[in-house]
């Protein structure tokens, strides 16, 4: 189970989906999705958005945090959600706090 949570001024991302029964580790779609969309998030806050975060990102543990937050990175951060609660209706796994 993959863990997320949003709060004002921090988001964390916790856990790994289940594997199919005989896959291999990093061929879980659901934490291929998840960490595709979460380490672009952080890019793009960085890169589109300039805004200052500080972040950490390993293994099955991210974690995003902000003073302030522009208002694209506002945008990136809702279309991230978007992103994350479509993952969540398609295939589980997922559970948002």
């Amino acid at each position: 189970m993959i863990e997320v949570h949003l709060d004002r001024h921090i988001i964390t991302v916790k856990g790994h989906a289940s594997r199919p029964e005989g896959a291999k580790p990093g061929q879980n779609i659901v934490c291929a999705a998840v960490s595709a969309l979460t380490l672009t998030l952080i890019s793009g806050l960085e890169d589109i958005a300039q805004d200052r975060i500080a972040y950490s990102a390993e293994t099955g543990d991210v974690v995003i945090e902000w003073d302030t937050i522009s208002d694209i990175g506002s945008s990136l951060i809702s279309t991230w959600f978007l992103g994350i609660l479509r993952i969540q209706d398609a295939y589980g796994e997922i559970l948002i706090i």
